[in-house]
């Protein structure tokens, strides 16, 4: 009877605990700067949804991405490894091998070791397939799946650059065999139109010089070359749409079990056209109806937990893969009807930058059963999410995992204010930031890119700010205080020696 009563016990305990583990949710939006949510001080723009995320949950305003571009963001996400430690993790193609090693414990990874059905919908861009010549009518792999999610459905790369398809597991959705899809990069192929040859049958014009006249989907130009898969091809119009209900359903089916949902949101990431339904709603150009269209969709999420009675043991973390650009290689009105927004808010740069606009990002964690609402000004980043999560899930890490993330889970959690003490920030040169102070390196890269119209941040000197005092960047301490640039200049190079920052 001691016996089994025990077993029963135990069972019970069991059980318990892992109806306590939490629903995990992670969205990601796609070039969304700092100061383009009303929770985050925009006037010209409200985005009700995000901001109930907020007032029910902690809001960080010292939140940041690794770097100022989205591959190299996501591979510290995916990692916890800082991107410049590892080659080929800028900016891919989108005929990309994967760089997301196959090996090592992953953030997807970890959930699966703790029980979690794993999966991503939406934007992926970390590569597919162990070399960058393949053959996208059949099974393409190793990708997602092979990383740590049980589910995938994405598209390969960016909205702007070829394959324009649909990925679920290995293969691409709606492929038709006798129409099958060749990609390149280096030169045209198939018969389709090109935006530089046809300008006549754009439906939005790309911006000089961007690159974004080749092979022309859905009356826009892309990145790259593309010739067949006529019915497996996307309508930009629609792709938020089928995400979004493909997350649904992922939550749905898994509503019994602890999962964890990557939802890698499209918005307001180039090129922006965004459903009917919200053309025109934002007065700020298609960037802004975008973002507006970003927010519903978040507001669906919550609607979905809450139908299922999973609102309350779900944990949300809501950010930004980078900062914000407007003329990111189309006409698309963002510049033009900008109308006094300041997508950055009152950071400097913006996206690809090292000054502060480029990385620090909205950041927002909420989970009823847990948080209590506030305001946080602790130092967190994305590569901290790794050793946080493996805290909560215990879940304990080989001195190989993660190198560069740090457990921040009682910081998210609002139980501490005690954020990180140093980061390193990247972009054209690397940056490092400790306590209030920020350093950025000398770099022999342009300090503006006039195409965006942003200030990059790249200097043959060194520069030095005061982030406490000066949030936007504009006095350069560095002369004033050389013992602070040394001590920082030394630190950094220590933690690009030794491939430890914890």
């Amino acid at each position: 009877m001691k016996i089994k009563l025990l077993l029963l016990t135990l069972c019970l305990v069991s059980q318990a605990y892992a109806q306590q583990k939490p629903n995990v949710i992670l969205i990601y939006a796609d070039d969304l700067g700092y100061g383009d949510l009303s929770s985050y001080g925009a006037t010209k723009i409200s985005t009700p949804n995000i901001d109930k995320l907020a007032v029910q949950g902690m809001r960080f305003t010292r939140g940041y991405a690794t770097s100022s571009t989205c591959t190299p963001s996501r591979y510290a996400l995916m990692t916890g490894e800082y991107p410049w430690r590892k080659q080929g993790t800028g900016v891919l193609p989108g005929n990309a091998a994967l760089i997301v090693p196959t090996g090592k414990l992953t953030l997807p990874g970890l959930f699966k070791k703790a029980g979690y059905k794993t999966g991503i919908v939406g934007k992926w861009h970390l590569g597919l397939g162990d070399a960058v010549g393949k053959n996208w009518n059949e099974d393409i792999k190793p990708g997602p799946s092979e990383v740590g999610f049980d589910f995938s459905f994405i598209y390969p790369a960016t909205a702007d650059r070829v394959p324009t398809v649909f990925m679920e597991n290995h293969r691409v959705v709606g492929l038709d065999s006798s129409d099958p899809i060749k990609v390149d990069y280096r030169e045209k192929v198939g018969n389709d139109p090109t935006g530089k040859e046809n300008p006549e049958l754009l439906k939005m014009k790309a911006s000089p010089n961007h690159g974004h006249d080749n092979t022309i989907v859905n009356g826009i130009g892309r990145i790259g070359y593309m010739s067949g898969g006529t019915k497996a091809r996307w309508t930009d119009e629609e792709v938020p749409l089928t995400f979004l209900q493909k997350a649904k359903d992922f939550i749905e089916e898994h509503q019994k079990e602890p999962f964890f949902l990557f939802y890698s949101l499209t918005e307001p990431h180039v090129p922006r056209m965004p459903s009917t339904l919200f053309k025109g709603m934002s007065m700020l150009g298609y960037r802004g109806d975008a973002i507006l269209q970003l927010d519903w969709a978040v507001g669906e999420i919550m609607k979905e937990l809450e139908y299922l009675g999973l609102s309350k043991n779900s944990l949300i973390i809501f950010t930004s893969d980078n900062g914000p650009v407007l003329d990111d290689g189309y006409e698309d009105e963002a510049v033009t009807k900008q109308s006094g927004h300041q997508p950055a808010g009152a950071l400097r740069g913006g996206k690809y930058s090292v000054f502060e606009a480029g990385m620090r990002v909205p950041w927002i964690v909420r989970w009823p059963d847990r948080i209590k609402p506030g305001e946080s000004d602790a130092l967190v980043s994305q590569v901290d999410l790794l050793s946080s999560f493996a805290t909560m899930l215990r879940q304990p890490l080989t001195p190989t995992d993660a190198p560069d993330s740090q457990d921040m889970m009682k910081v998210l959690m609002g139980e501490s204010t005690q954020g990180r003490e140093v980061l390193v920030l990247h972009a054209g040169t690397l940056a490092i930031i400790k306590d209030h102070w920020k350093y950025i390196a000398p770099g022999s890269g342009r300090a503006y890119n006039d195409q965006t119209d942003i200030e990059l941040g790249n200097s043959s000197e060194p520069q030095l700010y005061d982030l406490r005092q000066d949030t936007g960047e504009q006095q350069n301490l560095a002369a004033q205080y050389p013992e602070k640039v040394e001590e920082l200049s030394h630190l950094l190079q220590q933690i690009k020696e030794t491939g430890k920052n914890r």
